[in-house]
């Protein structure tokens, strides 16, 4: 199929687990009726985000927030990205993100590889290894439209990242995220644009809707860019599902007007996965 419908869910999260995945799932439900194939949900969608929130929230995947992902893929009859999620396993904690087909199976689960430590003096410092540990492998799946690769939030600064799912035949690189007041202005939408000229694909990004009170304040702006970098589709600050169609045709369209892909000088440089 050449093109394809994509939706991306900007949650407003509140501190009630149950109450969050139950409104991301009627969120679901309102983006299939709109004929989305592809669903996303925004990094850290069922908890505040915070690393004094990972612990509290943190759960085994299968889980009580996954089972109900399933449930509602199935239901739908759709490829559905969930977010992100606190997740336990074996002692260790990491910021997840599982995806599920429209048979309720779980195909994949990206857990966050690049942790969010920075600190901008004055304006914001924060530091994910506190409690979370990172991922250590590439995550893809495939669709009946496309092939997509799996990124979190911190994730999209790396450029070798995307390379490689570009590489292995991507065509969408969907990265749930939550930027902040500082990073979020400066480089979210400059990030996503890059990634997508970069590797001629189409990028998406799901973000929670801005929560002027919580201790944490995420950028918002859901985002996706095509692959000539142009941003096709924006949200605002506020909660709301952004939709865009897919058009597989225009990527190919591009990829052959300046093919990059077949010119680059394996014999000069390369970027190579270390790992399968």
């Amino acid at each position: 199929m050449a093109s394809f419908r994509l939706a991306l869910i900007q949650l407003q999260v509140s501190s009630i687990k149950s109450d969050n995945v139950a409104r991301a799932c009627g969120f679901v439900r309102e983006a299939a009726k709109q004929g989305a194939k592809i669903i996303s949900l925004p990094e850290c969608f069922n908890s505040p985000y915070g690393t004094k929130y990972f612990p509290e929230y943190a759960e085994k995947i299968p889980g009580e927030s996954t089972q109900k992902l399933s449930e509602v893929a199935k239901e739908c009859g759709v490829y559905l990205i969930g977010g992100s999620i606190p997740e336990e396993d074996a002692g260790k904690l990491y910021n997840t993100c599982p995806v599920f087909g429209p048979d309720g199976s779980l195909l994949v689960k990206h857990r966050k590889i690049h942790l969010f430590d920075i600190d901008v003096p004055g304006k914001i410092t924060f530091q994910e290894s506190k409690t979370l540990s990172p991922g250590d492998s590439f995550s893809t799946f495939d669709t009946s439209y496309c092939r997509v690769g799996l990124g979190i939030c911190y994730d999209m600064r790396f450029a070798e990242l995307a390379q490689i799912y570009a590489q292995r035949g991507c065509q969408l690189l969907v990265y749930p995220g939550a930027f902040n007041l500082t990073t979020g202005p400066a480089h979210w939408e400059l990030l996503q644009r890059g990634r997508a000229v970069d590797n001629q694909v189409y990028v998406a990004t799901a973000s929670p809707a801005r929560d002027d009170k919580a201790s944490y304040i995420a950028w918002g702006h859901s985002t996706i860019v095509n692959p000539w970098g142009e941003v096709i589709a924006k949200a605002g600050t506020e909660e709301m599902v952004l939709y865009s169609d897919i058009d597989l045709k225009k990527l190919a369209e591009i990829r052959q007007q300046i093919p990059i892909l077949r010119q680059k000088r394996p014999d000069l440089y390369a970027v190579e996965p270390k790992k399968p």
